[in-house]
């Protein structure tokens, strides 16, 4: 192993030390980071390590991560150790897939940016567990840089197997619900322009409909939305110099590109790509590409949807908003019909967001300090200073917008959920049939 592959081991099992064996502040910052990462799922002692190994390059005392205070209360560290350390800055946690096994290590491509590393284990049981994966395989780690050149896996190794498209597009959904801060970290130009559109999407939303806050029937909604969406496409069409009225023949020879310009053009402006995914170019230069959301049944079928747009929260859908405005203007709250159970599911559900309880609170700001008051059951409850910190610590709501789902991915994560969900279809295709013929021999 190399000399500095050695001094990466030593030096991250003694960051690790001086973390679990602290106490004050950053114990106290560690175990509320670990309760926060791991009430949602069961966890293994692999997740826990991972959870912990995250904490030491992201966790926060005072303004100050694990590593900042490491460095600071080792001041005899060598320059060489310094400069390992803050490389691993830019460590991050990804979604992998073994490309190719080398006779020192692995290359691995991070499935959420298209870009690929060469790593180099340190640790005696993570090299002989690489030792028994196979290329393909789908690997959750966190990697870490030692050099310019090559990079070192800093956490325990979940394996996921080799997964079908289907199978493998499920875990990068689980990856960006289970990581969300996490998303396109080594790629901030994908991150920048995913936020990017999501501002724009939201530009267009008030564009259309005059205003960030509509009220409609699930039915109209949906078909006014289709309508947005149609008119996005198009704008984005003109703005790539695409005459959507025009035929490809036609369109090739005014232009005097390609078919393959022309239509990775049209899906990078948002046209439909399941025609012509399997035609793209998927570089790791590839452009992103605005997913298409699915209104689900039950906001379709509801009887009133207030949509909130946001430049950075997005689009919120609440079949609810209408009533629990209603609750909060009746002359006695608790009257209303299940009043209490509608205030605790707006606790609760992680969909109502911060942004929407400051809505409530900027509309209704007596009638809502009385509500948490009764149902918190905090006579003290004061709504201007305790409304942000209660929903953040208790009921683990996010200070600051993660990004939604209407935000652009790249290209290749486009392409490999418009192919997963073609396979699905298939695959149920030939189930139904198949079921057919059964029953004609029954």
């Amino acid at each position: 192993m190399d000399a500095i592959l050695e001094q990466a081991k030593d030096l991250k099992q003694a960051l690790t030390n001086f973390v679990l064996e602290a106490d004050g502040e950053l114990a106290v910052a560690l175990e509320s980071y670990a309760a926060d990462q791991l009430m949602r799922e069961s966890y293994d002692i692999n997740q826990r390590n991972l959870v912990i190994d995250t904490f030491l390059t992201e966790g926060e005392v005072d303004n100050q991560t694990p590593l900042d205070l490491f460095l600071e209360h080792h001041p005899n560290l060598t320059a060489s150790d310094r400069t390992l350390l803050n490389r691993w800055r830019d460590s991050f946690i990804g979604l992998f897939e073994l490309t190719h096994i080398l006779p020192d290590g692995f290359e691995l491509k991070n499935w959420l940016t298209d870009k690929h590393y060469t790593v180099k284990p340190t640790h005696p049981t993570t090299i002989e567990q690489m030792r028994r994966f196979k290329v393909g395989e789908i690997l959750l780690t966190r990697l870490a840089p030692v050099t310019d050149t090559y990079w070192m896996i800093l956490s325990p190794i979940l394996a996921k197997g080799r997964l079908s498209q289907p199978k493998l597009a499920v875990a990068i959904g689980e990856f960006k619900n289970n990581y969300k801060n996490a998303l396109y970290r080594d790629a901030p130009e994908l991150l920048e322009q995913a936020w990017d559109s999501v501002a724009t999407y939201h530009q267009s939303f008030v564009d259309f409909f005059g205003r960030d806050r509509i009220t409609l029937p699930g039915y109209q909604l949906n078909q006014k939305l289709a309508q947005l969406r149609d008119k996005m496409t198009q704008e984005r069409l003109a703005a790539a110099g695409i005459d959507p009225s025009k035929s490809l023949t036609e369109m090739i020879q005014d232009s005097g590109t390609d078919e393959e310009e022309i239509k990775s053009a049209a899906v990078e402006a948002g046209a439909d790509a399941t025609a012509v995914s399997n035609m793209l170019d998927n570089s790791t230069n590839s452009p992103m590409v605005t997913p298409k959301v699915d209104l689900p049944d039950d906001i379709r079928n509801a009887e009133q949807v207030t949509v909130f747009s946001h430049p950075r929260w997005g689009q919120m859908f609440l079949p609810s908003y209408s009533k629990f405005q209603d609750m909060l203007a009746s002359d006695d709250w608790q009257t209303y019909p299940n009043a209490e159970q509608r205030v605790h599911k707006y606790l609760n559900d992680p969909q109502i967001n911060l942004f929407i309880w400051q809505q409530l609170a900027e509309e209704y700001p007596t009638q809502l300090e009385t509500v948490l008051q009764t149902v918190l059951d905090r006579r003290d409850f004061n709504l201007q200073q305790d409304l942000e910190p209660t929903l953040h610590h208790e009921f683990h709501k996010p200070l600051e917008p993660e990004l939604p789902e209407i935000a652009s991915v790249p290209l290749h994560l486009h392409n490999l959920f418009e192919s997963a969900v073609a396979e699905v279809h298939k695959s149920k295709s030939k189930g139904k049939r198949k079921k057919k013929a059964a029953k004609g021999f029954q």
